[in-house]
């Protein structure tokens, strides 16, 4: 039997072993200088004046949310595909989930659309850039001034992407970045906050001590948490982040190889990235009407491939029975084919073989 293929690959042998033991050798374990050089070195990459980095995309999502003030009551607009995280942080902090439909043909929230479910409790928007691909932060930034509503971009999927204005994730009030595993570079764990705003910098530096901006010189001003990085983690990240033009270059290609492999095939499509304008297509995603029965034939030749998660209105807790059209298509028939900066050719062409096959 062919060697089994997982659904995403990645490494790290490049260098971060040795940065992780220099680290450890110069007793920079927790937080410390290892960190500060990290953020200092995203915040150059993005060209913003600020990064804050944090224990996961998750918490960054949350912080944020917190430093725009978002308490129990509040409202705070989600589009209705994403990772549950983006809506999971609104709701751990009292505040009422509000979710908007996708783009026809886009798994990306529907701007025109949102000025719709704002009321007086609305809050904040959070627009996520899911695989890469950019909502419309111009619409969404002019909503936001209208109404006087705070902006937090999702760009956990979206490290390196871009539109027309420069780089998803800069575009707004605060941006949110993911370094968990199936990212285009990792720490591991990680997320990492941004920001051009000085206020919002000192807030997050604050909450994310316990709310305490000087350790050293402790005042109960304003609650926070344990939500601080490591130097070890640090380390791995800026080693990464040497590789990350390669890593896109090489996450495009693979999105080419697939786009010119399944042109012939009618029952699975792949969901378009506009990798001319910037956007990294960091997964492969596809729509197939026969989602499971693909899936369970690529397993039986040793391919790992993953169905896309339910629209997030289906989770109970958020009481939402509203109908949203536009996701349902993504729900239902939404995959991951294998992907990864370290997925090799040969594993891209065995699988576009198989979907062959399985179109015969």
């Amino acid at each position: 039997m062919d060697s089994r293929i997982n659904w995403w690959r990645t490494s790290f042998n490049n260098g971060e072993a040795e940065a992780i033991a220099n680290a450890i050798a110069m007793e920079n374990v927790s937080q410390g200088p290892v960190v500060a050089e990290f953020e200092r070195r995203l915040a150059n990459y993005l060209g913003v004046s600020y990064a804050v980095m944090t224990t996961s995309g998750s918490t960054a999502l949350l912080m944020s949310l917190m430093i725009a003030g978002v308490k129990h009551g509040d409202e705070v607009i989600v589009p209705n595909r994403t990772w549950i995280a983006t809506a999971h942080a609104a709701y751990m902090l009292g505040a009422k989930v509000k979710f908007v439909d996708v783009e026809p043909g886009r798994p990306i929230i529907d701007a025109g659309l949102i000025e719709e479910v704002i009321t007086d409790k609305t809050k904040a928007i959070m627009p996520v850039h899911m695989c890469g691909r950019s909502a419309d932060m111009r619409k969404i930034n002019n909503i936001a001034e209208q109404y006087n509503l705070s902006v937090i971009e999702d760009a956990a999927q979206a490290l390196g992407s871009r539109n027309i204005d420069g780089f998803l994730g800069t575009q707004s009030d605060m941006g949110c970045f993911s370094f968990s595993v199936a990212k285009v570079i990792s720490t591991g764990q990680g997320g990492c906050i941004v920001t051009n705003e000085k206020k919002y910098y000192e807030k997050l530096i604050a909450i994310r001590t316990q709310g305490v901006g000087d350790i050293i010189n402790a005042q109960w001003d304003e609650p926070g948490f344990n939500f601080r990085f490591t130097d070890i983690l640090a380390a791995i990240g800026i080693e990464q982040l040497k590789i990350l033009p390669n890593r896109i270059e090489k996450i495009n290609e693979i999105y080419r190889m697939y786009e010119k492999g399944l042109a012939e095939l009618t029952y699975i499509k792949l969901i378009p990235v506009d990798i001319q304008s910037g956007e990294v297509p960091v997964y492969i995603e596809a729509l197939c009407e026969c989602r499971d029965e693909l899936v369970s034939f690529l397993e039986k030749n040793n391919i790992q491939s993953r169905p896309f998660y339910p629209d997030l209105n289906f989770a109970k807790y958020f009481n939402d029975s509203n109908h949203y059209p536009e996701s349902e298509p993504f729900g239902n028939r939404g995959m991951y084919l294998p992907c990864g900066p370290e997925q090799s050719e040969v594993n891209i062409n065995r699988v576009i073989e198989k979907l062959h096959q399985f179109s015969a």
